[in-house]
């Protein structure tokens, strides 16, 4: 890889005060790219971090000696951690400097998939907060509906709409989260294609799509709401003169975020209001190219109506006594035969978000009711709020492995002689589901989940 940097770049970031080309241009020569993972707070029986360094910005952050082969990790696939690119993890900072994690809220995560922004916010929001993480592109949709059913909370929906469709809930988020498609000029170091792909027309045609996201979707931030926004482009074109846009045609007022120097973060001002941005550059600190600025709405805005319609609930909440910890918190409701719960006080947040959106996910799938009894999902499995008293079968890696892959295990595994559904067991994570009988056990891992023979 030649990771060269398009001049017409360089000769443009070199005219800022202060920026280091030969260092910048160094760095990316080298091509190396830190490794890092957040852990899951929620799955404590994650990763060793003891002897980790921690990212600076998130508390929850941590660099790896080197990128090991995730694949084979069982705790990856039991959703203890999660490989997010360092300097997007600036966003867990934001949200604690914004106060955003001190009472409930409506977040949107609009433009999510993967997830690494959606479980990162949905660790740092209060925990009572509802997460509406969108993804339009449908394959895209899937990959991040299940990351966060591996993050394992119930107060999240996945939805599958274009930016536009939100226009149709004015005035409802308390925090509008847009990481918005760039071009890519912060991966560089990571991906030869975005380099050789990379041109000034594309930046442009970025900056324009990224406007057109934003006055889509802004109606939905109520009056006083927080805007973050993001990019992980170099281009002025795409983050500053984005934020004085906002600024000047979309009623957004910037918002600071405190820094500490010793972080290699280079703060900036756009030209016309002062917006500050903060940008993260390889050659100052151990991440890749990334922008963020904050804002705060004083453009009044409508509010949606949130007239009730009542929707028929679903049989279950004692049969769950079994499953959940704490059933009564929630709501049930079906979709075709499964069982799914969620949160009793945003019930009616989930009957406006099925009127107005296309919903891909909402909740936890419990599973199938079967003669009045549960016929547990691998949604539940993942869930934080499993109760403790479903029997666990301990697997050693091998036998995890032999588990993520669907393949079979021997009764061996089961020395107590339970019967019934039990837990695959990791070093105290949950993989999933498995039926104990008297002679086999059955492995119900998700075929679509299960990882192939390396």
């Amino acid at each position: 890889m030649s990771h060269i940097i398009p001049p017409p770049l360089v000769r443009k970031l070199g005219t800022q005060a202060g920026f280091d080309t030969a260092a910048f241009e160094q760095v990316h020569a080298l091509g190396a790219t830190p490794v890092s993972i957040r852990v899951n707070p929620g799955k404590p029986q994650g990763p060793d971090t003891g002897t980790l360094e921690q990212v600076p910005w998130c508390d929850t952050g941590y660099y790896l000696p080197e990128r090991p082969v995730f694949t084979l990790d069982p705790l990856f696939h039991a959703g203890c951690y999660y490989v997010q690119e360092a300097s997007s993890m600036f966003v867990a900072h934001a949200v604690q400097a914004l106060a955003l994690h001190t009472q409930p809220v409506i977040a949107v995560d609009l433009c999510a998939a993967p997830g690494g922004k959606s479980t990162l916010l949905r660790t740092y929001l209060h925990p009572d907060s509802l997460l509406i993480a969108n993804e339009p592109i449908k394959s895209r949709a899937h990959v991040l509906a299940d990351n966060l059913v591996r993050w394992g909370h119930t107060n999240t929906v996945v939805t599958q709409n274009d930016p536009s469709a939100f226009g149709r809930l004015p005035g409802y988020a308390d925090l509008m989260l847009v990481d918005a498609p760039c071009s890519g000029s912060g991966m560089f170091r990571k991906d030869q294609a975005v380099v050789d792909e990379w041109s000034e027309a594309m930046v442009q045609l970025c900056s324009e799509r990224q406007r057109r996201i934003l006055a889509d979707s802004l109606p939905a931030l109520k009056t006083g709401g927080v805007l973050l926004y993001s990019t992980c482009s170099y281009s002025a074109e795409e983050n500053e003169e984005v934020a004085d846009w906002l600024c000047e045609e979309q009623g957004m007022a910037p918002v600071a975020i405190p820094l500490a120097a010793e972080w290699g973060v280079e703060q900036t001002y756009s030209a016309k209001w002062n917006c500050p941005g903060y940008r993260f550059y390889p050659h100052r600190l151990r991440g890749e190219g990334f922008f963020l600025a904050a804002f705060r709405k004083v453009a009044e805005t409508p509010v949606a109506d949130r007239r009730r319609v009542k929707a028929a609930e679903a049989p279950g909440l004692n049969v769950l006594k079994k499953w959940l910890v704490s059933p009564a918190r929630f709501t049930t409701f079906n979709l075709g035969d499964d069982l799914f719960v969620f949160p009793v006080e945003r019930r009616e947040d989930l009957e406006m978000l099925q009127r107005m959106l296309y919903i891909r996910h909402a909740g936890t799938c419990v599973g199938k009711l079967v003669k009045g009894a549960v016929v547990p999902h691998h949604d539940l499995a993942m869930n934080t709020e499993l109760h403790p008293d479903i029997p666990r079968i301990s697997l050693d890696r091998t036998q995890a492995l032999d588990y993520l892959r669907k393949g079979s295990l021997s009764t061996a595994i089961n020395p107590k002689g339970y019967t019934g559904w039990a837990i695959a067991d990791y070093n105290g994570a949950s993989l999933g589901w498995m039926k104990l009988m008297p002679n086999r056990v059955n492995n119900y891992y998700p075929k679509t989940w299960r990882i192939a023979t390396l």
